[in-house]
């Protein structure tokens, strides 16, 4: 085997799994755009209400089932996304890969589009993933601290378990590095009042998982409010 195989690989493995599945629009994609994908792909807002006005379907598929909005996210357009959404577009819509703009904004932790979405009718309890997770869950793993308290205030569901088994909680700490963000993260997750006994597949519980990867801090939050 290689060493530039090994190294793909590697970087395969490491890369976080809501990279993996999400799918943003391509360059080649963008490029061959029309009507209002290309207007959101380019922010251009006076485009957008003038093809709506003249008859646009808000919910039109690109190949990837993105629509315009789920395009304006990616590219982060936010004007052109407030006036999508403004003007009657779906912010729970669904593309190929079960991403709505509430979970494309917390992994990208693109704060002002999620306040957006949410001020929009986007909901924070959505499946979402190919992993059947939720935006809380995809922003706890990727440690974006400020979108997990956004989220939390919004009634996601802090005892979501995806398809890996895991937790908004557990994932903080399995998907994490122990660092800053990922740390404050577990610690929202902890005093909004997340089941600390939820355990992984293999029985784990999160202190377990914490103490495991040699994250005091971490551990001592979880102590502190009671974990076993």
């Amino acid at each position: 085997m290689s060493v530039w195989f090994r190294l793909l690989c590697l970087a395969f493995v490491m890369m976080p799994l809501s990279a993996l599945a999400q799918v943003p629009p391509s360059a080649v994609e963008i490029a061959a755009y029309s009507g209002l994908h290309a207007a959101a792909a380019k922010g251009d807002t006076a485009e957008i209400e003038n093809l709506v006005k003249s008859g646009a379907a808000l919910e039109s598929r690109d190949g990837h089932r993105r629509t315009p909005l789920h395009v304006a996210a990616h590219l982060k357009r936010l004007e052109a996304a407030t006036l999508l959404m403004k003007l009657g577009a779906d912010a729970n819509a669904l593309e190929a890969d079960k991403y709505d703009i509430v979970t494309i904004a917390s992994v990208a932790d693109d704060v002002p589009m999620l306040k957006v979405a949410l001020a929009s009718g986007g909901n924070a309890t959505n499946i979402t993933s190919r992993y059947d997770g939720t935006a809380l869950i995809a922003a706890a793993h990727l440690g974006h601290d400020e979108v997990v308290r956004i989220l939390i205030a919004a009634n996601a569901p802090l005892d979501h378990v995806n398809n890996l088994h895991w937790t908004a909680l557990i994932e903080s700490i399995v998907l994490g590095d122990g660092g800053k963000r990922h740390t404050a993260t577990l610690d929202h997750l902890v005093k909004a009042g997340a089941n600390l006994t939820l355990a992984d597949r293999n029985g784990n519980t999160p202190l377990m998982l914490a103490k495991g990867r040699g994250y005091k801090q971490m551990v001592a939050i979880l102590e502190k409010a009671g974990a076993k």
